[in-house]
């Protein structure tokens, strides 16, 4: 059996078929080809592309067995099973199991490679918040964290098969708790019994896991002193306002993501933010969204994942009034720009500087503040090492460099 993985959405979607995709490579024993799509729900358009590659793929091959996974056929399964071609649809709970696509359980016993130089960890799923543009409990349940005890066998895998670099992703990564640990506890729990990990990164994090005050002691410990612990902390932010966050029914406020930006970055200063915001969210006036912009200039991000507002049916912000769509994507665009610029003056202190960075080509990578660079010469280095690299310059948003 020939199978095939399209994948849409997040980090957790795409570490999620990379697993799928070992198993399928170990199981192959049936006849005829299966394409199995792992659909996203965070908004309207990862929803209507699965959709229209479906068709697409029943088109240019309409004897393969079409197999429907991910948050998106996990809240309509019924609408995913209908389009032509789909002979299965599969729950998110279920779709690592062979299986459930027709292959026998056996397959996948052996931990899957990750395609990635920068490997993913999951460590959690699911997310118990009830923010009211969100329909990711639907797709992905509730919270519900992994044990030491499956986590640490996986990273020392990790690290056996040549990955230096690991980032512990899931849903909502700052509710993981196991074992009297929270997910700071677990951080330097993981660096201790692997301590062939040189870098240990977090994907995506809830601020309210970082306030000055009542934030999880033991991160703020490694931020302060775990040189592995690299200096890149992406905040599910999402808007600027406090009267935005109140009608999203966010946990945190602009005080508190002041206060843990400008405590992280006492602790260390080059630190290399990013956040996820919605533009244009309902009820969005010129007032509020100009707090958001200035918000964000004022904390100087440098790192912004804008999107426009989508309404999810059956979410509280969907009935609230809206915001025209050109407004939204007007809005998406000025705070874009203004990421750019911000992400300019970020890089711009690293000219002169040297850094140990993560090859993830034989030309490219990332620092530890997750800063994109490339090497301006005719040796290059090669994908995995890691590297010693002198800043010499930006262009077009990347920091040119130089191996001394």
């Amino acid at each position: 059996m020939s199978v095939t993985l399209l994948t849409f959405g997040c980090r957790l979607n795409a570490h999620e078929s990379d697993a799928m995709e070992h198993l399928a490579r170990q199981g192959q024993t049936q006849d005829g080809d299966t394409i199995i799509v792992n659909t996203c729900t965070v908004t309207a358009e990862a929803e209507r592309q699965a959709r229209q590659t479906i068709r697409r793929a029943h088109r240019e091959n309409p004897t393969a067995r079409i197999i429907v996974t991910g948050c998106a056929s996990e809240r309509a399964a019924e609408a995913w099973a209908a389009l032509p071609g789909v002979s299965r649809v599969i729950p998110n709970t279920e779709k690592t199991r062979p299986s459930t696509w027709g292959l026998p359980e056996k397959a996948g016993r052996t931990p899957p490679p990750s395609r990635y130089i920068r490997a993913l960890l999951q460590v959690q799923q699911g997310c118990d918040n009830d923010c009211t543009f969100c329909v990711i409990p639907a797709g992905r349940g509730q919270s519900t964290s992994m044990s030491p005890k499956e986590i640490i066998p996986k990273a020392r895998a990790l690290t056996e098969a040549g990955h230096c670099e690991i980032v512990l992703t899931g849903v909502d990564i700052a509710s993981w708790q196991q074992e009297d640990m929270g997910l700071g506890q677990l951080c330097r729990h993981l660096l201790n019994e692997v301590p062939e990990i040189a870098r240990l990164r977090l994907s995506s994090i809830d601020p309210m896991i970082l306030t000055p005050d009542t934030g999880d002691k033991a991160l703020w410990d490694l931020i302060a002193d775990e040189p592995r612990f690299m200096p890149h902390l992406h905040l599910s932010l999402q808007a600027g306002s406090d009267l935005i966050l109140k009608r999203m029914k966010r946990r945190h406020s602009t005080t508190d993501v002041a206060g843990l930006i400008a405590q992280v970055r006492r602790l260390r200063p080059d630190t290399g933010f990013g956040a996820d915001v919605i533009a244009g969210f309902p009820t969005e006036t010129d007032a509020l969204f100009q707090e958001t912009h200035d918000f964000l200039e004022e904390q100087a991000i440098p790192f912004l994942h804008v999107f426009p507002y989508s309404e999810r049916p059956g979410t509280p912000a969907a009935r609230m009034p809206a915001m025209p769509k050109a407004i939204r994507q007007e809005r998406a665009a000025r705070l874009r720009a203004l990421g750019q610029t911000m992400r300019d003056h970020f890089l711009h202190r690293f000219i002169g500087q040297e850094k140990t960075v993560l090859m993830e080509s034989p030309t490219t990578g990332h620092t530890p503040e997750f800063a994109a660079f490339t090497l301006q010469q005719a040796q290059p280095s090669h994908r995995g090492r890691l590297e010693r690299i002198r800043i010499t310059g930006l262009k077009d948003g990347m920091l040119m460099a130089e191996i001394p």
